[in-house]
């Protein structure tokens, strides 16, 4: 397989960040309010070279908010946001990208009709020529997309086929792939199994694992702690805009994120008060112990 050269892209991070290195992203008690509404509320996040950091949380917890002040979309209100180690104060996505932190979105921005290689390369294209005649590369393009999907482990047999074609696991791990080629370096996926079985789970999961391996740190989101815990090497779990759980998978067990998923404090309380065995009491309905409508009798 020959070698692609990146002198007119961004080159691929540098998978080789030891553990002594910086993380590669902090949020140290972000905060974020919407006029009176309260969305986050002291967040703190470390995230790594190579390891994967799964945040959890039931709709509405925040998940949204927190994914779009890591992506650039939101400015937090309160608190710190650093890469490297140096605070960043990103203003759009873009500037986000430019530091490496890319996000796979659950639509994955992608055109269904359109080739998988032309998907890859979408909104940066290659181009050939000078001047007002440069066109598309589209051989070095199909190339490149063929080569770095097989480095992910996909071998498409056909490159040229819309990617509409493909399984929703197989367009996530496309969607990876050029994530990691432009210089991801800080990988968000946003409930990346959520619309997808049994099998294509796994198919996302064993790639989440592959970008893991090549040195990135992976922000895994979802609300499934089976998947979370498969590939999960830190937890986190958002209730109400607020930290409710944040531990290294050496502290917890699947149950115990299952349990802090479920409601914690709250599932003790039902469960208690379930196991009392006492039905409670209903009100009979209005009309119970009539026997029917008076019978006038001649």
């Amino acid at each position: 397989m020959s070698t692609v050269t990146r002198t007119e892209t961004t080159p691929r991070a540098d998978a080789g960040a030891g553990p002594e290195a910086a993380p590669l992203l902090e949020l140290e008690g972000v905060g974020k309010t919407f006029g009176h509404i309260r969305a986050l509320d002291g967040i703190s996040l470390t995230v790594g070279a190579g390891e994967v950091t799964c945040i959890l949380g039931d709709n509405g917890a925040g998940k949204s908010t927190l994914i779009k002040i890591i992506a650039g979309l939101y400015k937090p209100t309160s608190g710190r946001y650093l890469v490297d180690g140096e605070p960043v104060d990103f203003s759009s996505p873009r500037q986000a990208l430019d530091r490496g932190i890319a996000t796979v979105y659950q639509d994955l921005a992608m055109v269904p009709l359109m080739p998988v290689w032309r998907n890859f390369f979408l909104g940066s294209e290659l181009r050939k020529g000078v001047g007002p005649f440069r066109m598309l590369d589209s051989v070095r393009m199909r190339r490149i997309a063929d080569e770095e999907l097989k480095k992910m482990g996909i071998d498409l047999p056909d490159i040229e086929a819309p990617v509409g074609n493909l399984s929703g696991g197989q367009r996530q791990v496309v969607a990876i792939a050029r994530a990691v080629y432009f210089g991801a370096r800080v990988l968000i996926l946003d409930e990346p199994t959520a619309a997808l079985g049994v099998k294509q789970s796994g198919v996302v999961l064993k790639y989440v694992n592959a970008a893991r391996d090549a040195g990135l740190g992976v922000i895994f989101i979802t609300h499934n702690p089976h998947h979370a815990y498969l590939v999960g090497d830190h937890f986190a779990v958002i209730k109400l805009g607020e930290m409710e759980l944040d531990q290294p998978r050496s502290a917890l067990t699947l149950d115990d994120l299952t349990h802090h998923m479920a409601g914690g404090a709250e599932l003790d309380a039902l469960q208690h008060e379930l196991k009392r065995g006492e039905a409670p009491e209903v009100e009979p309905p209005h009309d119970a112990g009539r026997e029917g409508p008076d019978v006038q009798t001649r």
